[in-house]
């Protein structure tokens, strides 16, 4: 199923939620509906789903207008974090309800439910009961349930916040795979960026009530359009003040007063900090001297904060170097920034550079 939403609008008394938000969705897509509490993704789906209505705007199924569609004519599927099975029937009927209500013949029932249930990895479970099953087990009863009448739309509110973490990365793997066997249009909801961009197709990011962008986890990592979007995915260095960085002459134009002009954000993400022992030389005309202040093991790297000058920075270094210390002398090596005006924003690469390898003395 084609999505689409027209400038939807949607006021709660004289609160204004959801603010002239666009998208479109491509048929077959998995798209991750993400932003930071309150701003607005529970909205969104409800009023795709029909529980809530815009009051102005449309949203177009397939190219057809589907604004004032009761639920049970959108063809949709749902899935919430609470599982929302019912606590008396067995696997098989929670999985048959949908199929029931749509009054298919028996045998079709059966054929539909059962080969959902071997496909989620189920099979032998019909006759228990949800009690009798782990989260990710009723999960998976949830998401077989909602598939079972063969919707075009399957909507996912938060479908692993309630599931143990080691159980959530395992399942993010399995929906991917779930979501290209089916080909369903689906959008889901969640908290966790990385779930987002580990399975989505795309993502739309929404922010009090609006969409910020819209595009493929890349796109939105490596050229945000906005300065939240970069703080929002993945992790960023925020410049506060001006700080003349070695190799972008582009900052002397955009500060005023040693600080910069009107709305004005510089962002380095950390990974593109090298950071490297204070005896290396390191690209003198291009690099920084700082002092590493804290070291912390993250697992798959050492996390490092480091004060250069006046700016406080953070860094990765791969468990393969040798650890720093606190109070180690380092160099460093600022590859690239984002920069954000009022009327642009530029990705910019550190002209100073001539070698990207330091040198060893």
């Amino acid at each position: 199923m084609q999505i689409e939403a027209k400038n939807i609008n949607k006021y709660f008394g004289d609160f204004h939620a959801i603010k002239d938000v666009n998208f479109s969705i491509t048929k077959g897509h998995l798209v991750g509906l993400i932003g930071p509490s309150g701003g607005g993704k529970t909205s969104i789906l409800r009023m795709l789903s029909g529980l809530e209505r815009p009051s102005t705007g449309d949203i177009y199924f397939d190219g057809k207008v589907a604004t004032n569609l009761p639920v049970q004519e959108r063809g949709i599927g749902f899935v919430f974090q609470s599982y929302a099975l019912f606590k008396h029937m067995t696997v098989f009927d929670n999985v048959a309800y949908g199929l029931r209500v749509l009054k298919k013949p028996k045998e079709v029932i059966h054929d539909r439910v059962t080969y959902l249930l071997r496909l989620m990895g189920l099979a032998g479970s019909e006759r228990k009961y949800p009690h009798q099953l782990s989260g990710g087990q009723r999960q998976r009863v949830a998401f077989a349930r909602a598939l079972a009448p063969e919707p075009g739309l399957l909507l996912l509110d938060e479908p692993f916040a309630a599931i143990d973490a080691k159980i959530r990365k395992e399942l993010r793997v399995w929906l991917r795979n779930l979501i290209d066997e089916f080909k369903v249009t689906t959008i889901f909801v969640t908290h966790d960026q990385d779930e987002a961009i580990e399975v989505a197709d795309e993502i739309i990011i929404v922010q009090q009530g609006k969409v910020e962008q819209q595009g493929t986890p890349w796109e939105i990592y490596t050229k945000p359009a906005t300065p939240f979007v970069a703080s929002f995915i993945g992790e960023s260095n925020r410049v506060e003040s001006y700080v003349p960085l070695k190799g972008f002459p582009y900052l002397k134009e955009i500060q005023q007063e040693g600080r910069w002009k009107k709305d004005v954000h510089v962002l380095v993400r950390p990974e593109a900090i090298e950071v490297r022992p204070s005896n290396t030389t390191h690209l003198p005309s291009a690099g920084e001297t700082g002092t590493v202040t804290h070291v912390h093991f993250r697992g798959d790297s050492w996390y490092l904060e480091i004060e250069a000058g006046t700016q406080k920075l953070f860094a990765y270094q791969s468990l393969k170097e040798n650890a720093f210390q606190v109070g180690d002398e380092v160099n460093l090596l600022i590859h690239q920034i984002s920069v954000f005006t009022q009327t642009d924003n530029k990705l910019l690469d550190n002209q100073a550079k001539q070698d990207p390898m330091p040198v060893f003395i």
